[in-house]
């Protein structure tokens, strides 16, 4: 159809046998070799079992914007209503061209001046990259003049100190920062919400805020999952970005000329790039040194922001506790869980932990589970080996490659622990575990 896309009809005899195969042409195309200096990746869409063959094709087109939204270098079916995943294991290429981010941030400016007021709004218990890249769409709206309010209903204790250097200030508004239902109250016609560092409507801070506001916007760096904000006028979603702050601050330099940043701001979107790429280790590209640049060049201060992520006595043994009592499964998988008690935010000491136990030689990737408000948490991590989105994804959560999270509510933790060991086994049954 075009250089790169080509459409094919299929008997519905031959899928099951291709299923059964896990899609093996993914692997199989790798080792084509004509003098590529990359690897060649496929990306496949497919629609089945619609009422028509318009449908399937529709199904289809559906099938293949998932497959290239989750990374490319996978299978993408479906089947009605269900949708199955197959291979994305192939980290993602880094595009170096910045064409997109400048339309993308053109189009966004375009948006905000028809708009009298912007709502910014990241995911529940927002971390800092969410918090970051909020930040810095405020830093946009207040350079064109338009009201903004940052939607946080509950400040987790990693967020608390960078946020308190924007309310304790003066230099901000008062209600710079406003929980879901003030800002409820406040949108009208002539409001826009921008959603950052989340694409499911579901884990938004206000999902309420979805229905109420007419022009959405969402600039997000996770694969997407089935469930996604499927009525926003303008949808920015980079896998490959290492963080929502990366992206906005890509965005900032494209928006318009000399917006100026302020140091606070800077730093909150230079610590959210930090935490995202664990100290630039973890998908790291060309753009995410230049965005960091950037925000240096605007007063972003490295050794501020480390001494904001200094933490406190509680929390570093819950951590190390969480790294002690580990389990290895299967001899590569790290298990463990985070006790929970007196700890402010025990989701997050879980996924710190998590990145810990990635030291260990000989681990394929780590899981670790936290209990808190009745709701099973799981934090899970690899390095290359092991997609834990996948992994994730069959126990409800997603994510990304090598760094994705779940949800269990009404389960024990030891329950919780057999469904994940359940799922590591079925992934290594099937051949998911390079």
């Amino acid at each position: 159809m075009e250089k790169d896309k080509y459409f094919f009809v299929i008997k519905q005899q031959y899928m099951a046998r291709i299923q059964e195969e896990r899609f093996s042409i993914l692997e199989d195309v790798k080792t084509v070799n004509i003098g590529n200096d990359m690897a060649v990746t496929l990306s496949i869409g497919i629609g089945m079992n619609g009422e028509s063959y318009c449908q399937n094709y529709d199904y289809a087109r559906t099938s293949i914007d998932m497959a290239l939204g989750r990374g490319g270098d996978q299978a993408v079916v479906k089947d009605g209503e269900k949708i199955l995943y197959y291979g994305g294991k192939a980290q993602q290429m880094e595009k170096t061209t910045r064409v997109k981010a400048r339309v993308k941030a053109h189009a966004l400016r375009e948006l905000m001046e028809s708009k009298d007021r912007l709502l910014i709004m990241g995911h529940r218990l927002s971390d800092i990259d969410s918090f970051g890249a909020a930040v810095g769409i405020y830093r946009i709206a207040a350079s064109m003049n338009k009201k903004a309010n940052i939607v946080v209903n509950e400040v987790t204790s990693s967020v608390r100190p960078m946020m308190e250097r924007f309310t304790g200030s003066g230099e901000y508004p008062e209600d710079m920062f406003l929980k879901g239902h003030q800002a409820a109250e406040l949108a009208d016609a002539g409001t826009m919400l921008v959603v950052v560092d989340v694409n499911r409507p579901s884990i938004t801070d206000e999902p309420s805020l979805l229905q109420l506001v007419k022009t959405v916007v969402v600039l997000d760096h996770h694969r997407t999952s089935s469930e996604i904000i499927n009525h926003a006028v303008l949808s920015y979603v980079e896998p490959y970005a290492s963080s929502a702050c990366e992206m906005v601050a890509e965005v900032l330099q494209y928006i318009a000329d000399g917006i100026k940043v302020r140091p606070a701001e800077a730093d909150a979107m230079y610590a959210g790039i930090v935490i995202d790429t664990q100290n630039f280790t973890n998908q790291t590209g060309v753009r995410t040194f230049e965005a960091a640049a950037f925000l240096r060049r605007n007063g972003a201060d490295i050794t501020r922001v480390r001494k904001l992520f200094r933490e406190n006595m509680k929390d570093y043994q819950a951590k190390a506790e969480a790294v002690r009592a580990a389990e290895v499964y299967m001899d590569a998988f790290a298990i463990s869980q985070c006790p929970a008690e007196g700890l402010e935010s025990p989701t997050i000491i879980g996924a710190q932990a998590a990145n810990e136990l990635l030291e260990i030689r000989g681990i394929k990737a780590s899981v670790v589970l936290t209990e808190y408000n009745g709701t099973v948490y799981f934090s899970a991590r690899s390095i290359d080996e092991v997609n834990v989105q996948v992994m994730m994804e069959k126990l409800g959560g997603g994510g990304h490659r090598t760094i994705a999270g779940a949800q269990m509510e009404g389960v024990s933790i030891e329950e919780a622990k057999e469904r994940l060991k359940a799922v590591i086994g079925q992934m290594l049954e099937e051949g998911e575990v390079s």
